[in-house]
């Protein structure tokens, strides 16, 4: 297994560990769980990178690196829903996007058909990753806020509007993602 493989392996690792650490009691585990995301964000890139430059692309790799970053992203966001900052219908609709598409892309391999990632795919991915961010930043905050200084409920509830609107958009882009794609590979999902 190359070291590409192998970062992209260490990013579904570290997925348990952000969500061990995330759902700690006290400033240093919310931290400890941002700087964990962080790093599997970061290897999600380090992966592809050192594949491309190092002639080591592999049909592991193509395999694996989309589920690994379904893996961590879909935990994170199952995370909110549990500590009820997201809501379960745009957990819902995320997932249910990411089973489609993949399902479809798997069943294509196995005919022999590869369905290439569309761009809006790719800017739902990056939307996804800004919010997860965002949120975890709001959990870091808040923790910080709690233990050194005071915590306003008025900033709880801008916070999670803000959350909820940016949700929306993430949401949104996810609709939009899922369908340009089925449409951009209508032809060869019908012969499929």
């Amino acid at each position: 297994m190359n070291i590409a493989n192998r970062i992209t392996l260490s990013r579904i690792l570290l997925t348990f560990v952000f969500m061990f650490f995330l759902f700690c009691h006290g400033l240093w585990w919310k931290v400890a769980s941002l700087i964990v995301f962080m790093l599997a964000a970061i290897s999600d890139f380090l992966d592809g990178m050192i594949a491309q430059r190092r002639n080591m692309v592999t049909d592991f790799g193509r395999l694996m690196d989309p589920i690994a970053d379904k893996i961590l992203v879909l935990a994170a966001f199952a995370a909110f829903v549990q500590m009820q900052l997201i809501d379960a219908w745009m957990f819902v609709i995320i997932v249910s996007r990411e089973i489609l598409i993949t399902s479809l892309r798997l069943f294509a391999l196995n005919k022999g058909k590869v369905l290439s990632a569309a761009r809006a795919g790719k800017h739902k991915t990056v939307s996804q990753m800004a919010v997860i961010f965002l949120i975890l930043g709001f959990i870091v905050l808040k923790e910080l806020l709690l233990k050194y200084s005071t915590w306003n409920p008025d900033w709880e509830s801008a916070f999670r509007q803000g959350i909820y609107a940016l949700m929306l958009l993430t949401v949104g882009l996810t609709l939009y993602s899922g369908l340009s794609y089925l449409w951009e590979n209508r032809k060869i999902i019908a012969r499929l």
